[in-house]
């Protein structure tokens, strides 16, 4: 029988950089606001995904109680931002970044 292989903790620190790694490149390389927020999104992702490694491996559990806040300012952040973007992309199709720049008053 085959032994199951326990992944760990740096197995799962490595996936949180590659992860956070894509969603710098996406933010860098992307110009739809769209784009732009789900990359944002898997960075934040990213880093919950190592402090709830380091919580477990130190047997603590304000990795998790941190990973709580940040999903629930991460959620307010999303309805917030995407309504905004949502709300000029309807108005024009084709924006870009470039042209949300035109919202600083």
């Amino acid at each position: 029988m085959i032994a199951a292989i326990q992944p760990t903790t740096t197995w799962y620190l490595l996936l949180s950089a590659a992860l956070f790694a894509i969603g710098v490149v996406g933010v860098m390389v992307r110009r739809n606001p769209l784009v732009l927020f789900m990359c944002i999104e898997l960075m934040l992702n990213a880093v919950n995904l190592s402090f709830v490694a380091f919580a477990k491996k130190m047997g603590d559990v304000g990795g998790e109680s941190t990973v709580f806040f940040v999903m629930v300012v991460a959620a307010a952040e999303v309805v917030v931002g995407l309504g905004i973007v949502v709300a000029i992309l309807r108005h024009k199709p084709n924006a870009t970044t470039d042209d949300l720049s035109e919202l600083k008053g």
